[in-house]
């Protein structure tokens, strides 16, 4: 683990519980979530604050210094199973991560039904 991951390791341990009040998640809600997923290696549930657009049923996370993450590669080919904290609750999707020739990283999630 490099200490650009343990820095950021710790900073999203400590925005997650701002989450669960109710005035910080309304301010943070309109351009932040939480994303849940299952490692496809270790199994565990990790959980993330991410910043996204969302344009109807589809959210986009665009992905900032990709090279030093690794989340988003759980969702490389045929991407899986996601959930984001939205809309007042959960919404559970489908993500596929994908990268442009200049390297940016973008996670697309297609909402289900609800």
């Amino acid at each position: 683990m490099t200490a650009y991951q343990k820095v950021f390791g710790i900073v999203n341990k400590a925005v997650l519980p701002a989450f669960g009040v109710p005035v910080i998640n309304k301010a943070l809600g309109k351009s932040m979530t939480v994303v849940t997923y299952t490692g496809r290696r270790s199994g565990k549930t990790i959980e993330l604050p991410v910043a996204y657009k969302r344009s109807g049923d589809t959210v986009t996370i665009f992905v900032v210094a990709p090279d030093q993450k690794q989340w988003w590669r759980n969702f490389t080919g045929e991407g899986g199973p996601v959930s984001l904290a939205l809309d007042g609750g959960t919404r559970t999707g489908h993500a596929v991560s994908s990268r442009d020739d200049a390297g940016k990283v973008a996670v697309k999630v297609t909402l289900d039904s609800l």
